[in-house]
């Protein structure tokens, strides 16, 4: 159940979208968010959801995190997937040092931005007697790092012979300003074109020691039921938010283009002909249904995050409802993209952004094959752990 505070959201985040279909192309041509734009969304809170209040964020449940992101994808995609990326490398702020979590929050509309792959080494080296560490590392897929003022990357400790530190507490990210570290210029891509997600990468970058994190496991915050909530479906589930919603826009795309459109070779508008009334049927009973079994799980999961209720069955249900939700709103784009013919290749048709952006959001690695084969090794009771679900 919502609270008040999320619906609030949820609404602002629909306001925003008259202005986000009207910037769509302006957005695509950046390819990032215009920052005036990402300033006010981030003023808005829509970058720290699900970040814990204590530590500067609006505390929301990984339900409202993803009714926003559906929300704004409706719109555009390319910003709702900023505010997924957002969102989650802020929740994780508590596991760094609290000088440095204080740094950060100076600005309480702080903008971040973060890859989790351990894509760097970290080397410890003292300067002028500050203990430190000597970050190397090459980061793919940032989204949103063009608006951000902290980048974060994935490291793992190594010592001078490039071997790897086993520590109790291990270290696992690093934190960078903009200026530390080389954002390339190589987004040049067919979907999601507007979140700015290039490789970025650090070149012999030292940074303090309290600017590297844990995990929030080793924290007094672990116990809060957001890092209770299966790690790598918080991170996957706004991805399949983001597919529902412009799943979702694109029936209502074809809706009001069939009114509209009269076929050539035809004395009927499009909404007259019976096969597309089955194609509507069709697609809205399929969406509607991989919707519902969506939320579902994320519940059950919320739930359980309460009382540290954990299941294996209960991730399972989580990763496949998201693959079936990305599958879903592919197949529904697809089709909705097909029937109203070439009026969906123009850019003033939401149908051809939306076709483009589930194409590139579906490559994700949290929404991948490897999720349902990880899957089915459990059904058959080949595998009782399954780590990465």
């Amino acid at each position: 159940m919502l609270n008040t505070h999320e619906l609030e959201i949820i609404e602002a985040a629909q306001d925003l979208c008259g202005e986000l279909l009207q910037r769509g192309h302006e957005i695509d041509t950046l390819r990032q968010l215009p920052q005036e734009l990402a300033d006010r969304m981030a003023e808005a809170g829509l970058y720290r959801l699900i970040t814990p209040p204590e530590l500067g964020g609006l505390g929301f449940s990984p339900e409202a995190l993803c009714r926003i992101c559906e929300t704004l994808a409706s719109a555009n995609g390319s910003t709702a997937w900023c505010v997924f990326i957002g969102s989650t490398s802020q929740y994780l702020l508590g596991a760094l040092p609290d000088v440095q979590i204080e740094k950060i929050l100076t600005n309480p509309n702080v903008i971040t931005s973060g890859v989790f792959a351990d894509s760097g080494t970290a080397l410890y080296q003292e300067r002028d007697g500050q203990a430190g560490y000597l970050i190397n590392g090459h980061w793919r897929w940032g989204s949103g790092c063009h608006n951000a003022t902290w980048i974060s990357g994935g490291v793992h400790e190594v010592d001078n012979n490039g071997q790897a530190v086993i520590r109790e507490v291990p270290l696992n990210r690093a934190f960078f300003l903009p200026t530390e570290i080389q954002i390339l210029d190589n987004w040049h891509v067919s979907g999601l074109r507007g979140s700015g997600s290039s490789d970025y990468v650090a070149d012999n970058v030292w940074v303090p020691s309290e600017r590297l994190s844990t995990s929030i496991e080793y924290t007094d915050y672990a116990t809060r039921p957001i890092y209770r909530f299966p790690r790598f479906a918080l991170l996957g589930v706004p991805i399949g938010a983001i597919c529902l919603g412009m799943a979702r826009s694109s029936i209502d795309e074809v809706i009001k283009v069939a009114q509209e459109k009269t076929p050539q070779g035809s004395r009927r508008t499009l909404a007259m002909r019976s096969s597309l009334h089955k194609d509507l049927a069709d697609a809205d009973t399929k969406l509607q249904a991989a919707r519902a079994w969506f939320y579902q799980t994320i519940d059950a999961a919320w739930i359980n995050a309460q009382s540290d209720d954990d299941t294996l069955e209960s991730r399972r249900a989580i990763r496949t409802a998201n693959v079936h939700a990305v599958t879903t709103a592919i197949e529904v784009i697809d089709r909705m993209y097909t029937v109203v013919g070439g009026t969906s290749v123009f850019e003033t048709s939401c149908l051809q952004q939306h076709f483009r952006d589930v194409h590139v959001a579906s490559q994700h690695m949290m929404v991948g094959e490897a999720v349902m084969e990880m899957a089915g090794r459990v059904l058959i009771g080949l595998d009782d752990v399954a780590p990465g679900l």
